[in-house]
């Protein structure tokens, strides 16, 4: 046995690297191995929105489980380690190049997205974005202010789906169900649903004064208490279930508590008030598209599908003779190549989610949360989050 192994065989000892050397190669190695784990098996997310309220907490720094699903292969692989679209400290420098594009492949996972998982995902119209005003959406932009005024005041750019922003909501219905919302519920294939134990939503409150309930009194029930939930006149709490019945107990309510229905139209999607006239509390019935199913399209349905068909599925889509020409064939029918789903905040009426912007494809989700690792507020570290479980 050759027990001189750290020999060269000319028998010279082999060249020691330098202290500059080891720490690049080890510097590189985690660069390499953080790369990937962050890609293939989890990666770390901060709350920035109530939107999710109480279940999440703005602040809350979460772990996205990638394998849940199974991981996503990169769509733009050259990209800066450890960034996402903009690098650090600059406002408009891409992180990535689009020199390479690879098509939506995801490796197989431990389970398919069901009804009630917190999902994280790329946002459906990231695809174009003003970037002086990235937190909004494009399409609302021009809407409100016409294509023409967006593009002569702010730089627009587009995005490859896997650079999009990243969102989390609260999937409510999967590929092949049929949703509704009725006054505030959500009604999946014809059956009510039983709200998230955190979730929030607007309630009228009536108290037998007329007045405001005790400041302090809500702050012992870790109610916000916040001038503008006066609505439609009335005073307006945003309560989960068991604070709805700690509110109802209370001397000076007796009872007089009732949720709020929201009939604004504005903003809400599809957006085509000729055919619908949906509002964020009474929604639909609509069909969520499922991967090899068929629906006949016509002039009452093309808005719901015409995002999908046109830019998700990148076919061209055009209307001639008051017919539909789908990649120059005309027909009056289509067949989803991808599932899609319905994804809605808990916090039911200060949330932007699938009501304003529609489905969200497949090849758009990064994984489910998973796991809070780290919480703060106002009052320092909330000891009481840390290592919760996400449900």
């Amino acid at each position: 046995m050759n027990l001189a192994f750290w020999k060269k065989k000319d028998g010279q000892p082999k060249k020691k690297k330098s202290a500059l050397r080891e720490w690049l190669d080890a510097a590189i190695f985690a660069v390499i191995a953080a790369t990937l784990i962050r890609t293939f098996i989890f990666e770390a997310y901060t709350i920035p929105t109530p939107s999710m309220e109480k279940t999440l907490l703005v602040n809350d720094f979460l772990f996205v489980s990638k394998v849940s699903y199974g991981p996503r292969i990169p769509m733009t692989p050259l990209a800066v380690p450890f960034t996402h679209h903009t690098l650090p400290l600059t406002k408009y420098t891409k992180a990535y190049s689009e020199a390479v594009q690879w098509k939506y492949r995801r490796i197989p996972g431990f389970s398919e997205i069901k009804r009630n998982d917190v999902v994280v995902f790329n946002f459906p119209e990231g695809d174009t974005v003003a970037l002086e005003r990235s937190d909004e959406s494009y399409y609302d932009l021009v809407r409100r202010m016409g294509r023409d005024q967006v593009w002569s005041q702010y730089k627009v750019i587009s995005r490859p789906v896997d650079k999009r922003e990243n969102y989390i909501k609260r999937c409510v219905a999967i590929a092949g169900d049929t949703l509704a919302v009725r006054e505030g519920i959500v009604v999946v294939n014809g059956v009510p649903e039983t709200p998230p134990p955190a979730s929030e939503r607007l309630y009228h409150v009536t108290t037998t004064t007329g007045d405001r309930l005790n400041h302090m009194r809500l702050e012992e029930m870790n109610i916000e208490d916040v001038p503008e939930v006066r609505v439609s006149g009335k005073i307006s709490y945003n309560l989960t279930p068991s604070e709805v019945t700690s509110v109802k107990q209370l001397e000076a309510v007796n009872g007089a508590v009732e949720p709020f229905v929201d009939s604004n139209e504005d903003g809400v999607w599809p957006q085509d008030t000729a055919y619908y006239k949906y509002t964020v509390d009474n929604f639909g019935p609509i069909y969520v598209p499922k991967k090899g199913a068929t629906v006949k399209l016509d002039s009452s349905n093309i808005e719901l599908y015409r995002r999908i068909i046109a830019v998700y599925e990148e076919n061209t889509l055009e209307t001639k003779d008051g017919r539909f020409v789908i990649n120059g064939t005309p027909t009056d029918q289509y067949t989803f190549k991808m599932n899609y789903y319905w994804m809605m905040g808990d916090n039911r009426h200060h949330s932007l989610d699938s009501r304003y912007w529609g489905f969200v494809p497949e090849d758009h989700v990064v994984g489910k949360a998973w796991l809070i690792w780290m919480s703060y507020g106002k009052g320092g570290i909330r000891w009481s989050r840390l290592f919760r479980t996400i449900k």
